[in-house]
């Protein structure tokens, strides 16, 4: 997206590029921030027209790279040309805008720098907590991950990974995973049905996460 080529073609997209991929067996699904510059958006048809010209692009370009897959492809989902909204700044980048964190090595909610095991290089220091899901998916992660190794029995590692899209509602994840390796093989029945309640019943209630990190409850770092 950030190729001369592509620029050249639509010179409309700006420099400040999210990608966020994710496959279920055979479908590949891309959620693109694509910032557009708004100096050279005239009116709102032009802007659909662009991003309707961009998603056809990538998708073509990754059909290329990845053939036996459904790709699908969804850009600026935060958009409502009901309600006015558009991802148009200009600049061409969420600079001017932006929700920025404290980075660092250690800024885990856990504490820990894990490199051979799953983590996110999300901060989670810094971002408002009513809203931006960098932060509260990391500390609800961590809940539910707690909440599984303290609650189920035969359980001996358990990661959480939550993923979700802009615009969904901050209780209805793209997607909600749980690994879990058990003390005695197999994972039964009973312990999938105990997981799953588990996290449905922490998504439900998500928001009970800004008030505890609001007033100190919950470690963030």
């Amino acid at each position: 997206i950030n190729s001369p080529q592509l620029k050249k073609a639509l010179p409309e997209v700006g420099e400040d590029i999210k990608v966020m991929g994710l496959r279920r067996g055979k479908t590949i699904e891309l959620t693109i921030a694509a910032a557009m510059i708004s100096k050279l958006i005239p009116n709102p048809d032009h802007y659909f027209s662009v991003k309707e010209e961009l998603k056809n692009k990538v998708h073509d370009y990754v059909c290329k790279l990845a053939p036996d897959y459904d790709i699908k492809i969804y850009i600026n989902t935060a958009d409502s040309a009901e309600h006015g909204i558009y991802y148009i700044t200009v600049t061409g980048t969420s600079a001017e805008h932006g929700d920025d964190g404290a980075t660092g090595r250690g800024n885990r909610v856990n504490g820990l720098i894990t490199p051979m095991r799953p983590m996110s290089l999300e901060a989670t220091a810094g971002k408002n907590p009513v809203s931006h899901v960098g932060k509260i998916y990391n500390a609800l992660a961590k809940i539910i991950a707690e909440r599984i190794y303290r609650e189920v029995r035969n359980v001996k590692e358990v990661y959480v990974e939550l993923l979700s899209q802009i615009g969904r509602p901050i209780n209805d994840p793209l997607m909600a995973n749980v690994k879990v390796i058990p003390e005695t093989p197999p994972l039964t029945t009973n312990m999938v049905s105990e997981i799953r309640s588990i996290v449905h019943e922490e998504l439900d209630n998500v928001t009970r996460l800004t008030d505890k990190i609001l007033k100190g409850e919950l470690s963030i770092f």
